[in-house]
């Protein structure tokens, strides 16, 4: 009976250091479209994070606690969006990295601001996200209003004289692309022959595609997601239109080839240099390789977001996401993207928009940069 009871003890003790033990890890989160139309680029943010949390668990962790991560789906739906933010912070995590659309970052960011939460976004590239002053806020990625720029200084240069339309999916990233570039466009001297919008989800774009013909348009500029723009495209095509049709970061994933095909051939879009070609990004790349993944479009930029609040954490010795904000604007970030510095509302000082161009085999390469 004696023996029964040490043993008794000796269990009791062993769950209770393990119990201590899993105290003592660090939940942070990744959150996203786990699920909808967007989820390939979820799945990019989840493969950054994952990776991210491996080395540096193997690494020894963080302030030498392991790290845990929480996936979060948001389906890029506003309301899903501010429901998972008040659950990260009512679990009192104190890092999120995400979330992808503009639209759900944003209503997001006052759930995460009320919650004591720090948030990196990955993605989001709508200038309001880090507009409003909030606290807690920063993205490794860039701005639209930078995207739009780039976007409509190649399309001044290369399509002068020519018909433009501009068209939006009346989303908080797809509008607020369209109308950034636009404006650009506008104050280069380019007046756009059609500015039309539609519903993100629609599949039908036979009436936009024939007033494309109809006003014969060289090119169509879509501030939107790749599902519908891989859509028009196709539509274009079975209409006999050449027109090219360019649009923002949201077309960064092969998704979009699968969607059109050999039709996407021509297509143009913008995002940052490709991280994958970096020399900063080359061991990293061989790892996610390795386990069959392509780090493309914001995998990478995950990774960097977790780099980020990882190095500021060990130098501010803290997880208290105030303090750590803090640090994250007074210091530089070694990160598999690069360099990284922020700004006193959260944007990156450094990131150069490049176009590419896909190809007929659903690989994309850079043609140009700084818009030139």
């Amino acid at each position: 009976m004696k023996s029964l009871k040490l043993i008794g003890l000796a269990l009791g003790a062993s769950f209770a250091l393990s119990a201590s033990a899993l105290a003592q890890d660090i939940t942070i989160a990744v959150a996203g479209p786990m699920t909808g139309g967007e989820s390939a680029f979820g799945r990019q943010m989840k493969n950054g994070a994952e990776q991210a949390v491996a080395d540096l668990n193997a690494a020894g962790g963080v302030t030498g606690k392991k790290l845990v991560l929480d996936v979060e789906d948001d389906a890029c739906d506003p309301k899903q969006a501010r429901s998972v933010a008040e659950k990260i912070a009512s679990a009192k995590i104190p890092f999120v990295a995400g979330h992808y659309c503009s639209s759900s970052s944003i209503p997001a960011s006052e759930a995460y601001a009320d919650g004591n939460v720090l948030q990196i976004t990955p993605a989001s590239t709508n200038p309001l996200y880090t507009e409003r002053k909030l606290w807690n806020v920063a993205r490794v990625c860039g701005r639209d209003d930078q995207q739009g720029l780039v976007a409509a200084d190649f399309i001044a240069k290369n399509y002068k004289g020519k018909n433009i339309a501009i068209l939006n999916d009346k989303t908080t990233y797809g509008k607020g692309l369209a109308d950034e570039t636009k404006k650009a466009l506008n104050k280069a001297g380019v007046t756009e022959k059609m500015f039309e919008s539609y519903n993100k989800g629609d599949k039908d774009f036979n009436a936009i595609v024939s007033r494309l013909k109809r006003d014969n348009i060289d090119l169509v500029y879509v501030g939107g997601y790749h599902q519908e723009s891989g859509l028009i495209l196709r539509q274009m095509r079975d209409q006999g239109l050449k027109t090219v049709l360019m649009a923002g970061d949201a077309l960064a994933d092969k998704e979009f080839a699968s969607i059109t095909g050999p039709a996407g051939e021509g297509t143009l879009f913008t995002f940052g240099p490709d991280p994958r070609k970096k020399p900063t990004a080359k061991a990293i790349v061989e790892k996610f390789k390795a386990n069959n993944v392509d780090p493309e479009g914001y995998t990478l930029y995950t990774y960097a977001a977790l780099q980020v609040w990882s190095q500021a954490v060990a130098k501010a010795g803290t997880t208290d996401p105030k303090k750590v904000m803090d640090t994250i604007k007074a210091g530089a970030w070694d990160t598999v993207i690069g360099k990284l510095e922020f700004d006193a509302k959260g944007d990156i000082k450094q990131l150069d928009y490049v176009v590419y161009k896909w190809d007929a085999k659903g690989g994309y390469t850079e043609i140009n940069s700084k818009g030139s």
